[in-house]
């Protein structure tokens, strides 16, 4: 299941690059203040992580990184959520899902389940193993694993189909 897209990889000196990062970091204030009206909401459908896929996805690195960092400080800042202990670990596993989505989304120049699957994994995996070297602690470093399967399968499907309704912006 593929589609085409319009895919972009706004730099750092076009204007875009800021709005877009804006739109999407509102994005990942709102969908976490919605998960956490759920008990345990945010452990298990990890909203701090959607927009920053889509917005590396679709608008490249850049975009994706303003998105990946901002988005856990603006949280933190304004909410509380995350706290100063797990901001670090969601810090570093936002910035590897940046990565990974603009690098699977120019590889495969589509919008792919397959891409986008990658680019969770590889967030999840490579961010677990810097979690539990941070941590120390097995059990915290793959809570993600243990609670928040339906925030990755929101991720997968929830990202593929907002990636292929918004493929012609």
């Amino acid at each position: 299941m593929s589609t085409t897209v319009k895919l972009h990889s706004l730099n750092l000196s076009n204007t875009k690059t800021y709005l877009f990062a804006t739109i999407f970091i509102v994005g990942n204030l709102l969908l976490p203040q919605l998960a956490h009206l759920v008990p345990q909401g945010g452990l298990i459908f990890l909203p701090i992580y959607f927009f920053t896929l889509i917005a590396a996805y679709k608008y490249g690195i850049h975009v994706g990184l303003l998105t990946a960092i901002l988005s856990p400080l603006a949280n933190h800042l304004l909410f509380g959520m995350p706290p100063a202990a797990v901001l670090p670990a969601i810090m570093i596993k936002s910035v590897i899902l940046a990565i990974a989505a603009a690098m699977a989304a120019k590889y495969f120049g589509k919008v792919s389940l397959i891409g986008i699957l990658l680019a969770i994994l590889a967030y999840q995996l490579i961010g677990t193993g810097i979690e539990w070297a941070m941590t120390q602690n097995f059990v915290i470093a793959v809570q993600d694993f243990r609670l928040g399967v339906p925030g990755m399968l929101v991720q997968l499907f929830g990202g593929y189909l907002l990636l292929k309704a918004i493929a012609k912006i």
